[in-house]
């Protein structure tokens, strides 16, 4: 698993099955792996997965999907994820009985879910969604798109207030988020957990870094790391290397896509593709750029980048809801030319350099462990399974199904 969401999932599947009862229905495309999931979570009690292609941005079969979706409730991404087989699934084993919480991971695997439905539901919300949209419509790019992404994150924000009330509780990863989404749908009763890290993993690993090494790390086929990357690559890196010629980067994630190639090799900048382990990446760079402009919810390549040690330095859209203090876990920058600024003044000073770096890894061990999270996470949900279902838990030894 190589996307944040994903691996934040994951990881609180693989906590939260250790004491409960866990059923996972998901989705699987071509190069996903159903069998090695299913094997990662040996706890859960079933991990059954669906085959789904959605279509792709740029297609003919997207462009249809797209104007199908307007003529639905529907946007474009939750069409492209209504899986008929999955949304079955779902219905016949909550009917079956023994489930007593319903968990919808991501807003768009919602109409897959019977919302109201008879056991109380819970969405897990990565992101604001709306927000991600709205920003996109906002990123330089033709008049015509800008019309179509307006359409898009209106949309999309009427669907996720419309999913917010109608499940029991919304549970979001960062106190921004919460706020946004609480505003969004009066009455609706919406939590927080942080995001978390593999502290253990995710470690320094006492080798020399190159001294004007950079890195990112990402999704290379989600567009706001694209755009990240490819902005930074376009605006900032020429005015850092006038300062250090020699400055090198390293763009790591799947899926990169030909116009981050064309770039990347105009500019004399390594990209990876898919990799098994991005940690030797991260380990030998002086400094972990996030030059995101589009975004929501949290990035847990911070998360990993500071528990591994590194500088960071991001802009305020990148460390956006992580409960960091700019000066002191993390350098921000928003502007290109500071962004340039900011990463010269740490590749120049490493005892700056290793201040940060033991302030983020410190913060960390201290609060954000995976086992943390889960223990928040299963508190939250907890407050929806009805009082009755717990009790009787409680006198079985039992725990709570999820699916």
């Amino acid at each position: 698993m190589t996307a944040g969401g994903r691996l934040r999932s994951f990881h609180l599947l693989s906590e939260l099955s250790q004491r409960h009862r866990v059923v996972v229905l998901t989705t699987h495309g071509p190069g996903d792996d159903p069998q090695g999931l299913a094997a990662a979570l040996p706890h859960c009690e079933r991990v059954v997965s669906t085959p789904h292609m959605a279509s792709k941005q740029g297609s003919g079969r997207f462009a249809a999907t797209l104007l199908r979706s307007w003529l639905s409730p529907f946007p474009v991404d939750f069409w492209r994820w209504q899986v008929p087989a999955l949304s079955n699934l779902v219905r016949r084993t909550i009917e079956a009985g023994g489930i007593d919480l319903c968990v919808a991971d991501f807003l768009v695997t919602t109409p897959n879910v019977p919302l109201p439905g008879p056991v109380p539901t819970v969405l897990f919300a990565h992101n604001v969604e709306h927000i991600i949209w709205k920003r996109l419509s906002q990123v330089d790019r033709p008049v015509w798109e800008r019309v179509v992404l307006g359409w898009e994150w209106r949309k999309v924000r009427r669907w996720e207030a419309r999913v917010s009330a109608q499940t029991q509780l919304t549970v979001a990863v960062s106190d921004v988020d919460h706020a946004l989404l609480a505003d969004l749908a009066a009455g609706a009763r919406v939590r927080s957990i942080p995001t978390g890290v593999d502290p253990v993993y995710f470690a320094p690993n006492g080798k020399s870094e190159a001294p004007t090494e950079l890195v990112f790390t990402g999704s290379m086929d989600w567009y706001p790391n694209e755009d990240a990357i490819t902005h930074f690559i376009d605006a900032i890196l020429p005015a850092i290397r006038r300062e250090i010629p020699q400055v090198g980067l390293t763009v790591v994630g799947r899926n990169p896509t030909d116009r981050l190639r064309r770039a990347a090799a105009a500019a004399d900048v390594r990209v990876t593709g898919t990799v098994d382990d991005v940690r030797p990446y991260v380990s030998k760079a002086a400094v972990y750029v996030v030059p995101l402009r589009i975004g929501g919810g949290t990035r847990l390549k911070i998360f990993e980048a500071l528990a591994m040690g590194k500088p960071v330095v991001s802009t305020g859209v990148g460390a956006e809801g992580l409960p960091l203090e700019p000066g002191v876990h993390f350098l921000r920058a928003d502007e290109p030319a500071e962004f340039a600024r900011a990463v010269v003044s740490l590749l120049g000073d490493p005892g700056r350099r290793k201040a940060l770096a033991m302030a983020g890894r410190r913060l960390i061990e201290e609060r954000f462990s995976w086992a943390q999270v889960a223990r928040e996470f299963e508190a939250r949900c907890l407050e929806v399974v009805p009082a009755v279902t717990r009790q009787q838990d409680q006198r079985e030894g039992s725990a709570h199904p999820c699916a």
